[in-house]
């Protein structure tokens, strides 16, 4: 497992970093070329669409992974049930299209929407080879498929603005994404369906499937209730702004969680006896995502002005206190996404939707307090939600595995406070010793720079535990013999 998990890192590592750095540069190219209209009306488009991944499988790719075993009869019930599951979508889909765009008052909505319906479909007939690749963490194809998909959506995507198409470009590129994954997934899985399908089977996966699929629908309402709100109230122009400081910020930052996330997953999964060691693990990995996020996030803060005036440009000047103010959020969610897979591999998949109820409540209450002061409110009522339900779900998993809040702050405790001394200088540079008239550029590099300099030695000082997990991982990972196919369950 340990040679997997390294391997799967690595991939991670690289995939990430590519496609991070190929979604940031397509997300600059593109609010350069589209306005901050075209921006909101796809993103009320995509809201409603990111529904894909939660309804493409019912969670039934988790109980894949999660189970110890699996038949044939249970990977071919989970692809057709898949299927007949995004087919139905797809359709429906195009049908609420209109319904839809008069939600939002906007008509350009009802195409866009309908053409990003064929996504539902699409990505169904990948689910099920997905969650099989995950079990045998062979993320090597997973990667792969995601970092070619990635490439060929940001050059439609791009091409489509160039060529005057406005929020078009947008929707073109999430299709591209979708279709090219799903391609490249089908040529890299050896398994294939038959023609089987067991009731049986879909009782007993559904069984666990149906509270993890009942997590994901609140978490998709509270992750996109603000966009809603935004979009239904403030209109289109406002939930553009809304929206690029959501994505070119908040949205990658996160995913350098998400990726390692899903390398521990199945092996969370595959520890699910053995309590210590599940525990172990997620401090650990814990301590990976935290030395990159915690001083992340926090020089976000201080750098956001220059950040938005040189990546995107001085129309989009008011979401710079919109990322300032999210990047707590960011943080808040990025430390708490092992919770699941945590919950999942214990079968505490009740704690799970109830953690996930409490979230939502209390996000949807303070989105509409947020409403009354604009994008800014929302995104401090936001703020406010995270800081009272993260640390609770948080604590709930914490009791899942037997880890005390002490153990558990203690872990991130030095990282934590290296990246205040790395803010702290940051700080006093900005206010200081850089000149008022230093263009933006350069203003950015000073501080980039003197935040990675300050952050590093004190890391290495205050945190020598996670540097010597990082030491760890290099040595282990230049001694491992090449995986050998992974033994597929009968």
């Amino acid at each position: 497992m340990r040679s997997r998990i390294l391997r799967g890192l690595a991939w991670k590592a690289f995939s990430t970093g590519f496609r991070q750095l190929s979604r940031i540069a397509v997300a600059v190219i593109l609010a350069r070329l589209l306005t901050p209209h075209d921006y909101g009306v796809a993103a009320m488009a995509l809201v409603f669409s990111s529904l894909v991944i939660i309804f493409s499988d019912l969670a039934l790719g988790a109980a894949l992974v999660q189970r110890r075993e699996l038949s044939e009869r249970d990977r071919s019930t989970v692809f057709w049930t898949s299927a007949a599951i995004g087919l139905a979508f797809a359709l429906g889909g195009f049908a609420l299209s209109g319904p839809l765009a008069a939600f939002y008052g906007e008509p350009e909505v009802q195409p866009l929407f309908a053409a990003l319906s064929i996504s539902f479909l699409v990505t169904a007939l990948s689910t099920t080879q997905t969650a099989l690749l995950t079990r045998e963490m062979d993320f090597r194809s997973l990667e792969l498929r995601m970092m070619a998909g990635t490439v060929a959506g940001g050059i439609v995507g791009i091409v489509a603005a160039l060529r005057g198409h406005g929020a078009w470009a947008i929707i073109a590129q999430q299709l591209t994404i979708t279709i090219v994954s799903t391609t490249l997934l089908w040529s890299f899985s050896p398994w294939r369906p038959k023609l089987v399908f067991s009731l049986d089977s879909l009782r007993n996966l559904g069984g666990f499937s149906l509270n993890v699929f009942t997590t994901r629908v609140i978490f998709y309402f509270n992750n996109n209730a603000d966009n809603i709100l935004i979009g239904r109230f403030l209109g289109s122009s406002a939930l553009g702004i809304y929206a690029v400081a959501y994505n070119v910020m908040l949205a990658p930052l996160s995913r350098i969680a998400a990726p390692v996330v899903e390398v521990f997953t199945p092996a969370f999964a595959r520890l699910q006896d053995d309590t210590e060691r599940m525990a172990s693990l997620w401090l650990r990995a814990l301590r990976l995502v935290g030395t990159l996020m915690i001083p992340g996030m926090l020089g976000l803060v201080l750098v956001a002005p220059e950040f938005v005036h040189v990546l995107l440009g001085e129309r989009w000047s008011d979401a710079v206190p919109v990322i300032q103010i999210l990047t707590w959020v960011g943080l808040l969610q990025c430390m708490q996404r092992f919770n699941s897979s945590i919950l999942q591999a214990r079968n505490r998949t009740r704690t799970l939707l109830f953690c996930s109820i409490v979230t939502v409540v209390c996000s949807l209450a303070a989105f509409v307090v947020g409403l009354q002061w604009g994008i800014v409110g929302v995104a401090a009522a936001y703020a406010v939600s995270s800081t009272v339900a993260e640390p609770y779900y948080a604590w709930r998993t914490m009791r899942t595995v037997g880890v005390t809040v002490r153990r558990y702050l203690a872990n991130l405790a030095g990282i934590a406070t290296a990246a205040l001394a790395m803010g702290a200088a940051v700080l006093g540079t900005r206010l200081f010793v850089l000149s008022p008239d230093l263009p933006n550029g350069a203003r950015l590099a000073v501080l980039v720079t003197v935040g990675a300099v300050t952050f590093v030695p004190f890391w290495a000082w205050l945190a020598p535990q996670a540097l010597d997990e990082l030491r760890g991982l290099r040595r282990r990972r230049s001694r491992i013999a090449p995986l050998a196919p992974a033994q597929r369950s009968a």
